[in-house]
C-alpha cells in the first residue's frame, strides 16, 4: 500500500522560526540526544544555548534517549560535550527501560524468561547487563535469552553477529532489545549500524524480539510519571520519524521533528527554505508521518538556523 498524500495526514506540519515560538505552549520537553543535541562527538551549534533559554523560561526537560547506556553514563557523555547537569531534569534511556523490565518481571514476556543472559554489546560494555540478578554467559547454547545493548559499528556488524543469531534461533531464544535505533549518524555524516539493526535481523530470521525505548509506550509512561505533566503539556523533540515522531504520536504528545539528523540526506538544503519545506513534506508523506512542527536544527531563535545555513552544519 502506498503512503498517503500530504493532504491525507492528520494535520499539516508547521515550520516555526525556532523553539522560542513553541516554548510558551508547553511545560515539559522530551529531548532526543543523538542528531538533536550532538553528533556523538560534539554539541550541535545552538543546542546548548537553546537548552539554556528553555531552562531560563522555567521549562522541565527530560533527555529521552534510545541509548543502551544507563542515565549516569549518558550524563557523563553530555557533560563532556558541554551540556551541564542543570540543563535538564533527568535522562531516561531505552537501556534503563529494559533493565527496569528485567528487574520487575511483572510483564508476561519477562515472568518466565530465565536468568542466563547472553549480552550483545561493544567490547567492554557487558557491565550494561550488571545488577539485574543475571548470569552472563558467552554462548547461545548456555543462555535463556539475548540482550542487545550496543554495537561498535566500526568493528562489529550485523553480518558479523549473524552466526550467533542463527545459533540463538535454533535454541528458540527470545531477544531483549535495549537500543532500538537501527542507524546512527557518524560525526563525519555517514550512517552506521546501531543495535536495533541486530534486533531487526533477528526478527526477520524468525526470532522473538521485545523492544524498549522509542517508539514503545512504556518509556513514555516513565517520562510522564517523572514530569508529572499531562501529554497535552509536553513536546517531544527528535530526528527520527520511526522512533521520535511515531513514539510521540502513540503517546499523544506533540512532536518537533529536527530535519538535520538521521534523515538529513533525504532532504533539499541548498535551494532555499521553500524547497526545504517541500522536501520535508514529501518525506513525511512517504513515511505516513505527521510531526506537529519541523525545524532544520534544534535552535532557540531565528536568523542563523535557516535551512540554507543548516546545510553546512
Amino acid at each position: 500500500m502506498s503512503a498517503p498524500a500530504s493532504s491525507d495526514l492528520r494535520h499539516r506540519t508547521a515550520f516555526p522560526d525556532g523553539v522560542s515560538q513553541l516554548a510558551g505552549r508547553y511545560d515539559g520537553f522530551l529531548l532526543d540526544q543523538w542528531g538533536v543535541l550532538h553528533d556523538g562527538a560534539a554539541a550541535h551549534e545552538g543546542a546548548i544555548a537553546c537548552l539554556e533559554a528553555m531552562r531560563a523560561a522555567g521549562k522541565r526537560v527530560v533527555i529521552l534517549s534510545n541509548s543502551g547506556r544507563d542515565g549516569s553514563e549518558n550524563e557523563a557523555i553530555l557533560a563532556r560535550m558541554g551540556f551541564s547537569r542543570d540543563l535538564y531534569d533527568s535522562v531516561v534511556s531505552a537501556g534503563d527501560d529494559a533493565r527496569d523490565a528485567l528487574l520487575r518481571r511483572d510483564e508476561p514476556a519477562y515472568r518466565d524468561l530465565g536468568t542466563r543472559c547472553l549480552p550483545l554489546t561493544r567490547p567492554g560494555e557487558q557491565h550494561l547487563a550488571d545488577g539485574l540478578g543475571l548470569t552472563l554467559v558467552d554462548a547461545p547454547e548456555q543462555a535463556d535469552f539475548l540482550f542487545v545493548l550496543s554495537i561498535d559499528a566500526e568493528k562489529q556488524s550485523v553480518a558479523g553477529w549473524r552466526p550467533v543469531l542463527e545459533r540463538a534461533l535454533s535454541q528458540g531464544l527470545p531477544m531483549i532489545c535495549g537500543n532500538p535505533d537501527r542507524h546512527r549518524v557518524h560525526p563525519g555524516g555517514r550512517l552506521l549500524e546501531a543495535p536495533g539493526a541486530i534486533a531487526l535481523a533477528y526478527e526477520r530470521m524468525g526470532g522473538v524480539v521485545h523492544y524498549h525505548g522509542k517508539p514503545e509506550p512504556r518509556i513514555y509512561r516513565t517520562c510522564l510519571q517523572r514530569l508529572g505533566l499531562p501529554p497535552s503539556r509536553l513536546l517531544a523533540i527528535g530526528d527520527s520519524l520511526e522512533h521520535d515522531v511515531a513514539g510521540a504520536a502513540r503517546a499523544g504528545v506533540d512532536c518537533l521533528f529536527i530535519a538535520g539528523g538521521i534523515h538529513r540526506d533525504e532532504l533539499s538544503w541548498s535551494e532555499g527554505d521553500q524547497a526545504f519545506q517541500r522536501s520535508c513534506e514529501a518525506l513525511f508523506a512517504r513515511n505516513a508521518a505527521s510531526p506537529t512542527y519541523c525545524l532544520p536544527t534544534f535552535a532557540w531563535g531565528t536568523g542563523s538556523h535557516t535551512a540554507s545555513s543548516a546545510a553546512g552544519r
